[in-house]
């Protein structure tokens, strides 16, 4: 079974992932990159204070280098400040 690598990159920098996952192939990683990038898209809009933008993605690798990349972009415009 291959070892997939998520290296999570937004606006705070770059994070390796230096364990992976063991996954049965190049579709499940897909997956696997979706649902966290779901995960962090959550964590930015609750951690968003009025209106900005948000880009974040994940490069996807295995031992012998990127696979994939897999990005995610939102955007807050408030026309009413509460």
């Amino acid at each position: 079974m291959p070892r997939y690598y998520f290296d999570l990159k937004d606006g705070n920098g770059t994070t390796p992932d230096e364990e992976g996952l063991d996954l049965r192939d190049l579709d499940a990683a897909q997956d696997e990159a979706a649902r966290s990038l779901g995960g962090m898209a959550r964590d930015a809009v609750a951690t968003l204070s009025g209106s900005g933008a948000e880009q974040m993605e994940i490069e996807v690798r295995d031992d012998a280098g990127p696979v994939m990349t897999v990005r995610f972009s939102f955007a807050i415009s408030r026309n009413k400040v509460s």
